[in-house]
Formats: C-alpha cells, structure tokens, sequence
C-alpha cells in the first residue's frame, strides 16, 4: 500500500513537472505594436504622396571620395601564412581599393541604379525610398505582389539582378516587386528616437505596402530582411499571403532543449549530410562566436562603431568584404585569395554596395537596427518564438546559418517547400537565378494552398 502511494505521488511529480515545462517551452501570445512616429518632430498631417526619386551624386561628393581612396593610411601587412583568419586581409583590400580608384566609374553605376523605378514615400514620420517594378501585363499571367527585403550588410543593390528574374513570367505568375531599403539604411531615413527594432520596422513595411496599394502581399528577404519579415507574418498574417526566407531562424526554448538532447543521436533532428553544420555542439558553438562578434559591437555600441566607417571608405569597404568573404563561402577563410576571387561577387557588384552606404552616410544608423532588436525589451516580445500562421517556405544555402528539418516546423508549422543549394548568405546577389526559380516555386505552392483553403 505504501509502495502504491510513493508510485502515485511520484507521478503526480512527473506530470506537475512536465506541465510547468510544457508551459515554459509555449510560445507567447503575439503582441501588439503600435504604428509609432519614428520622424523628427510631432506627428502632424502626414505627407502621403509618392514621390519619384532619382539617385544623383556630385561631382564634388565624388571627388571627396576620390580624395580619401588617393591618401588614406598605408594598410597594415598580413602576418605571414595567414588568409583571411584575422579578418580582411589587407592584399586583398589592396588590390580592391585599387580597382575602386582606377576602374569603378561612380556615374556608369548610378545610371545603372536609375534604370529602376525609384520613389520614397512618408511611414510613420519617415522618407522610405525603395524600388518599386511592375512587370508588363500578359494574358492569362497572374500579377503577384512581392515585398524582398535586404539585411545587413546589404541594401536594395542586391536585388538589381534578380528583380529582372522577378519580373519575368514562369509558370503562369509573375511578380511586381517592391524592394524597400530598411530604415536607417542607403536612402531611407532612419528613426530619431530609441526603439525602432524589428517588429517596429516590420509594421512600417506593411504600412508601405498598404500605401502601394497591396492590403495582401507576398513577402521575402534573408539576414535581417528575413527575420523583419517574420515578425511582419506574425504580426500581420491577414496582409501576408506567404512569407519565403533564404535565412529562416528558429530561436525557441524547445529547440534549444532539442538541440541539446539529439547531440546523443542527431540523426533524429538533422540529415544525415548535414550533420557537421550542427554538431558536435562544441564545434558550432566555436564557430558561432568567432563569427559573431560583429553582432555583439553592433548591438551594444552602434554608434562609437560607426563614426569611423563613415569617416574612412577603406575602413567601411573593409568591414562590409570581410562578411562578403565569409558569407559567400566560410572555407575561404583558410585559401590565399587569388585561389578563390575568380568565384567571388565581382568586385564593381560589391562596391555597389558598399557606395550606398558611403554616399548616404548610413553605417552608423545601419547599426542600430542591431541594438534595437538584440535587447532585453525587444527579445522579450518573443515575437521570434512564435508559430507563423501563413504558408511558408525556406531556401537553405550551404554557407548560410542553418535550421535542422526537425526544428523548423517550430516556428514554420505551415512550411510547403525546404530546400537546399550551394552558394552563401547573399544569394540574392551571388546566385540570383537560383534564388528566383526558388521563390517562384514556392509561390506557386502557396497559390494552390490559399486557394484551397
């Protein structure tokens, strides 16, 4: 008798204890986040109209730049035998900065840009520019609204490439793009008071997509393009129609947990190829912290790091190459360059990319989006942790942070379409077709699966 009661109450133990778990481990409920002016000022009547804009830099801001890539300091050398283990190699710079000062031509480039419909628009208090590409009306061709979002370090030129892919029919769709730059990044103004992280920015996006006219959209990005259209989806699902990400992210306590018990057997969570990108725990966690640094600066002190990016072209082309070497492909770290440069972005894309920053001064701002988003307060929204509602799809690229096929249905529980590709974590710009035909495929399947229900 006594052994039957010390049985029933040990499991009334058991099950008072998984209950407490099991409520720990749910998600929170989704918060509400107000449409916050983020401009200078009171809000007042806000300006609604769309206004074309043009890129269109002087002659004496170029030869401002001109001047610093002519008589900066002389860079200090690579210690013998290393590549890129130490951050940007400095050869490698060289021959970048080089190429900046003799064969870049600013105004080829900006004609380039120009050849795209540009507009900025008022959200909440603040100019948003952002590219804005309508495909030519075919019969029986479905026009489809998309949304693609960049990250950091990129903008609206990682796009150029594939938005003509975009804008193209495939089976029966096509779509007519909108490619917003972030606020705070390249021609977008950014907020003048603390707290615009990303479930802030995500409201502003669907702000602007309703300004367009789109009370449903399609929705895509990667870095943090990805991770501000989630909190958009989750925020927002009765604008969102499907949400396709090339950097999908799973942060839950219950993934954390089942990460830590199937390094006992991994297979159970992960294929079997890939196993190395997620164990032994040891090695990810190495790997995570040598990489990350740039996030915890970023996040903590945006704007004492910033004044020095904007300040020196060559310090800001340093900082941005050094995550396009690693992100592209992250054994390049261990090769001499001129093994590998030949399958690099080229070097005008890039520079592309980092101009827009130069010519905007929006480093610094570019940072904060950081320190707005990595803090107790925002984390503590658990937007992240919280189940997207609407189909989904995720693009996985080899040299890309990676989520296990076991985990993802954590917060993809209406995932349609897992893939998996070479290339890296700019891929928009890196393998534009690839990224394209992804995005189309999944689209497709969305399609089917709203008009279905």
């Amino acid at each position: 008798m006594g052994l039957m009661k010390s049985l029933v109450s040990a499991s009334l133990v058991v099950i008072f204890l998984a209950v407490l778990i099991n409520n720990a481990l749910k998600p929170p409920a989704v918060p509400k986040i107000e449409a916050t002016w983020w401009g200078p000022g009171e809000p007042s009547k806000q300006d609604k109209s769309i206004r074309p804009f043009t890129i269109n830099i002087s002659e004496k801001e170029i030869q401002d730049l001109n001047h610093r890539l002519d008589f900066h300091r002389p860079l200090t050398p690579p210690l013998e035998g290393t590549h890129q283990q130490y951050g940007m190699n400095t050869n490698l710079l060289k021959e970048i900065i080089e190429f900046w000062r003799k064969d870049y031509k600013w105004k080829e480039r900006e004609a380039y840009f120009n050849k795209f419909p540009q507009f900025k628009t008022n959200i909440q208090g603040l100019d948003i520019h952002y590219l804005h590409v309508k495909p030519k009306k075919i019969e029986g061709v479905k026009v489809l609204p998309l949304i693609i979002l960049h990250g950091w370090p990129g903008s609206v030129r990682e796009f150029l490439e594939i938005i003509p892919i975009l804008t193209t029919p495939k089976n029966g769709i096509v779509f007519e793009v909108v490619a917003p730059h972030i606020p705070g990044y390249g021609f977008s103004q950014a907020a003048v008071r603390p707290g615009c992280g990303a479930a802030q920015i995500a409201v502003v996006m669907k702000n602007l997509m309703h300004r367009l006219g789109f009370s449903k959209f399609y929705a895509q990005g990667g870095d943090f393009g990805s991770i501000i259209l989630q909190h958009l989806s989750v925020l927002h699902p009765e604008s969102v129609l499907g949400f396709h990400s090339n950097m999908c992210v799973v942060n839950t306590k219950k993934s954390y947990l089942w990460t830590l018990l199937y390094s006992l057997y991994p297979q159970g969570i992960v294929k079997q190829e890939h196993v190395d990108r997620m164990y032994p725990l040891s090695e990810a966690a190495r790997i995570r912290i040598l990489e990350t640094g740039y996030l915890h600066l970023q996040a903590t002190k945006p704007d004492t790091l910033g004044v020095g990016l904007n300040d020196s072209p060559v310090a800001l082309a340093s900082y941005i190459l050094e995550k396009f070497v690693t992100g592209t492909n992250k054994t390049w770290q261990e090769i001499p360059h001129n093994q590998w440069k030949k399958d690099w972005i080229s070097y005008t894309n890039m520079l592309d990319n980092i101009m827009i920053y130069w010519w905007t001064n929006s480093m610094n701002t570019a940072f904060r989006l950081y320190a707005e988003t990595f803090n107790i307060k925002h984390n503590g929204l658990g937007i992240m942790g919280i189940p997207i509602p609407v189909p989904t799809a995720c693009a996985r690229f080899e040299n890309d942070f990676y989520v296990a096929d076991g985990l993802v249905g954590e917060v993809h529980p209406n995932l349609v379409q897992l893939t998996d590709h070479p290339g890296g974590h700019f891929a928009a710009l890196q393998l534009p077709q690839v990224l394209a035909e992804d995005i189309f495929s999944a689209v497709k399947i969305f399609e089917k699966v709203i008009h279905k229900n």
